[in-house]
């Protein structure tokens, strides 16, 4: 069993960062890829970014490229997300999620534990 605590969320100006914190329980941790996903209101929940369990292979949405870096740091059981060069349209709730796959690019059906999730938004 592993539990799931996304953290870091708020509001900030476009062109802000913010770096969003995934903290999760079980000593089982480091063997599972973990995945960021959000979900703005009235969308559907869309993939945004995802680690290896070893974090040697990431995988990122077309949308956030260049600005989004994903990492880990198994010892701590914590996932990051940093974003960087914020845009209004990433204004949503960010949920993170851990897949015993281990894999970057499981599908999103394949995640088997998700976090509550933390707001973020990004101010015009």
């Amino acid at each position: 069993q592993v539990q799931l605590v996304e953290s870091g969320g708020g509001l900030v100006q476009a062109g802000g960062s913010l770096r969003l914190s995934c903290a999760a329980s079980g000593r089982t941790f480091s063997s599972y890829a973990v995945g960021w996903f959000r979900q703005a209101p009235g969308k559907e929940r869309e993939f945004v970014a995802a680690i290896s369990w070893s974090g040697g292979s990431t995988n990122y949405a077309d949308s956030v490229k260049g600005r989004f870096t994903i990492s880990r740091n198994n010892a701590k059981n914590t996932v990051y997300l940093q974003m960087n060069s914020l845009k209004p349209e990433d204004t949503a709730v960010y949920y993170c999620a851990a897949t015993v796959t281990g894999w970057a690019y499981t599908p999103a059906n394949e995640y088997n534990y998700w976090g509550q999730g933390t707001q973020v938004t990004v101010s015009s």
